[in-house]
């Protein structure tokens, strides 16, 4: 994306309103939340699939699809690696396609790429990536007579194993959010699943997903699925292998604990919260809008009152897109250079919901976007500004908040103060090191 600035030395504008705005020292804090033991998910899947029911129907030389998303789910490369030696062990032929809706541009090539940069190369998990926008309709819904799309590779191989994070989502509530039932709706469904799923809005989505789901468990020939559960420290706490059938039942009962044990910011109010970056890599909305109390959809609400919010950059991973920015208050040139229209937009205009897409003020460098904050944080005198700086929202075990808010924190068992206050280090661009 090109940003014009009006020509060399327009900045100084800004400059001048925001160059004496003194950035308050920081101190590094854990947030503490439920720690269930992570698991060696390897061994957890190994374990599971020594079960014979999953291979009851399995010959020796049939092929095997593995759908994966396009969420950065920890430990996902090492879970589809033992499935692939699994399932050769067992004389399969495996391999991995995507399943992601209309994510990456909305081509197969672009879903290939984004796997590719996830590391799910054939090096790393024994598998090749067969990528396709092409689906077949595999019926319709009793109810709406909505037609239930999948993806060709998917259909044609002789089995599927579908395996997703389970989570809260963030633009809907449902008995079904985000993982194993969505990714068979939505992600298998491609482009125009998608679509379909998403064209009366997130306020049907709750009946749109099971209704369709249902419908293609009826014909998707699942060898299994396996759904994982994060812990707030980013790390895999449940694998849970189950079959076909089981996942309408199961899942509910997995959404229920990641709801116990998602991480959350500790504050029911802040001026200021600065994101270092957002991605798809990191949440469908760019960032955990449940975290940050913001969103593009009016299905849903919760979560701190934060003023302010800044969002420094795109991760590399989201390949440019950068939905989510437009529920941010200002960004970075750095951020909106980084903006790709034909990543970003697809995805927008399949889920019908525009506010994530929007263009926030766009300040020169991490510096200024922080002072723009504290600026127009209705705050008497600036350096009251209460501010707390995240890495992205699968990161809140570590932040960094103003030294303003320690007196409140040293005192809330919820924290524990790990540092002496220092200021924040920039670079000669303004920069944060």
């Amino acid at each position: 994306m090109l940003i014009h600035t009006g020509g060399a030395g327009n900045w100084d504008i800004i400059d001048n309103l925001l160059e004496g705005i003194r950035i308050p020292s920081m101190v590094r804090v854990k947030q503490k939340f439920p720690h269930p033991a992570p698991i060696d998910v390897s061994i957890e899947i190994e374990r599971q699939l020594e079960a014979p029911q999953f291979w009851d129907n399995f010959q020796r030389g049939d092929s095997v699809a593995i759908a994966v998303g396009s969420r950065g789910i920890e430990n996902q490369v090492t879970a589809v690696r033992t499935i692939v030696t699994i399932i050769r062990n067992h004389g399969g032929l495996p391999f991995i396609i995507p399943a992601m809706g209309s994510h990456a541009g909305a081509t197969a090539e672009g879903q290939a790429a984004m796997l590719l940069g996830m590391g799910f190369t054939e090096e790393n998990t024994g598998a090749p990536i067969r990528a396709t926008m092409d689906t077949v309709e595999l019926g319709r819904t009793s109810e709406e007579n909505l037609p239930v799309l999948t993806d060709r590779f998917g259909y044609e191989a002789d089995h599927l194993v579908i395996l997703n994070r389970i989570k809260p989502h963030v633009c809907f509530r449902g008995r079904y959010e985000s993982g194993l039932m969505k990714m068979i709706t939505i992600g298998l469904g491609k482009q125009k699943g998608a679509e379909i799923a998403h064209n009366l809005g997130f306020g049907h989505m709750p009946d749109h997903i099971p209704m369709i789901a249902l419908e293609a468990l009826k014909k998707l020939k699942v060898l299994f699925a396996v759904g994982f559960v994060e812990n707030a420290f980013h790390e895999t706490c449940v694998a849970q292998v189950m079959s076909g059938s089981e996942i309408p039942v199961r899942e509910p009962e997995l959404l229920d604990l990641a709801k116990r044990y998602c991480p959350k910011l500790h504050f029911d109010r802040l001026d200021a919260l600065v994101i270092d970056e957002i991605g798809k890599n990191i949440s469908g909305a760019g960032f955990d809008t449940n975290i940050v109390g913001r969103y593009h959809s009016s299905w849903i609400s919760g979560g701190p009152d934060i003023k302010r919010v800044a969002i420094l950059d795109i991760s590399k991973e989201s390949k440019g897109n950068g939905n989510g920015l437009g529920m941010a208050d200002f960004t970075t040139v750095r951020a909106a250079e980084k903006f790709d229209f034909s990543q970003t937009y697809p995805n927008t205009l399949t889920a019908l919901l525009t506010g994530g897409v929007k263009i926030p003020m766009v300040l020169p460098n991490d510096r200024q976007a922080i002072q723009a904050c504290m600026k127009t944080s209705t705050r008497e005198n600036w350096e009251d500004t209460t501010i707390v700086r995240i890495h992205n929202t699968l990161c809140l075990t570590d932040i960094e908040v103003s030294e303003n808010l320690i007196p409140v924190l040293s005192t809330d068992d919820r924290f524990e103060v790990v540092g002496e206050p220092y200021e924040l280090q920039f670079d000669e661009n303004g920069n944060l090191f």
